[in-house]
């Protein structure tokens, strides 16, 4: 089992660091192999070690469906004017989505990753707060199916990376609904594909649970539901997240400032009440330790969302503790 941490690939995050090579020390001394790194926004180094990343998170847009279908009134109704929505995607229409996820593709060929994490969801800012979704599970997997298979058609025969989809709360995949599970994998058209199966993002869909015991038990109860799909897990995104009390408390209606918001302060509350639901933290109860031997993942990410080397380094030894006390590492 390759062991990961996750990290954007900036130099806001590599300064704690030094430089890459620091990284890369920090990373064995965390028993890790490397890190799963995703583009934040900056050329990247020349000098990156082609052997510190192991995996590639491409880029993504929480909100991309209505883009993509050229829904330009529902698009205009989210940012308020199309100059926004033009700035925010880069462009507009699907070959401005597929442009984006290509330019993404390139510098995961100069990093040469073991395996590629793709998010197969939609939510507007609205609906992270509504919890009323716009669009159906089936209707995202639909559309993310052609940008998938329009990204990898050039790539099917050599098949350089395991593309793995990665799992959501909000519309698109869920790994709670088998037949949905089902109708990705197989409308794939790339040999190497598979799922990283998110345990926090799993837990976020099951407003009910309050303990990490709970939580294992509900990820046991969606692999014993999945049968034999659940062998396209090949990797774990690590991390727990119980936040049903407050997705209860605080969502179903707009906040009152929200009309006369910009789409600019819009974002930075929901971004805000998006880590309040999906919390990131490491697992210490053994009650995990079955779920993972279960699905012997292939690849393990320690997947936190924290603000300093020094946060990182706890949670990545706290979870590595518990990991080889129950002899998963």
């Amino acid at each position: 089992m390759i062991t990961t941490f996750n990290l954007p690939l900036c130099q806001e995050y590599l300064a704690e660091y030094g430089d890459w090579r620091g990284l890369q020390r920090e990373a064995a001394a965390l028993g890790c192999a490397g890190i799963e790194g995703i583009w934040a926004g900056e050329e990247l180094a020349a000098e990156l070690p082609a052997d510190l990343l192991q995996g590639y998170h491409l880029t993504f847009f929480p909100d991309w469906l209505d883009m993509y279908r050229n829904r330009q009134t529902a698009v205009k109704n989210k940012f308020g004017n199309m100059a926004i929505a033009f700035e925010h995607y880069g462009g507009w229409g699907p070959e401005c989505l597929l442009r984006r996820y290509r330019e993404d593709l390139a510098r995961a060929e100069r990093l040469h990753p073991r395996y590629l994490v793709f998010h197969v969801s939609d939510v507007s800012l609205e609906e992270g707060f509504t919890y009323q979704w716009q669009h159906s599970n089936d209707e995202v997997i639909e559309a993310a199916l052609e940008v998938i298979n329009a990204l990898l058609a050039d790539y099917a025969a050599e098949a350089p990376w395991e593309f793995l989809v990665e799992n959501q709360w909000w519309p698109g995949f869920t790994f709670t609904e088998p037949q949905q599970t089902e109708r990705l994998l197989n409308g794939i058209n790339y040999p190497r594909k598979g799922i990283m199966l998110d345990f926090g993002h799993l837990l976020n869909c099951n407003l009910a649970l309050h303990t990490q015991a709970e939580g294992a038990a509900y990820v046991q109860s969606m692999l014993d539901r999945h049968g034999q799909l659940i062998q396209a897990v090949r990797g774990v995104h690590l991390h727990y997240s119980l936040s049903g009390e407050f997705v209860q408390r605080h969502t179903g209606q707009l906040p009152p400032w929200w009309e006369n918001a910009y789409y600019a302060v819009r974002s930075v509350y929901c971004y805000e009440q998006v880590l309040q639901i999906d919390r990131h933290l490491p697992w210490t109860d053994e009650a995990v330790l079955p779920v993972l031997e279960r699905i012997a993942p292939a690849y393990l990410t320690h997947e936190f969302n924290v603000g300093s080397r020094l946060e990182r380094r706890k949670m990545v030894a706290q979870q590595k503790k518990l990991l080889r006390k129950g002899g998963v590492l």
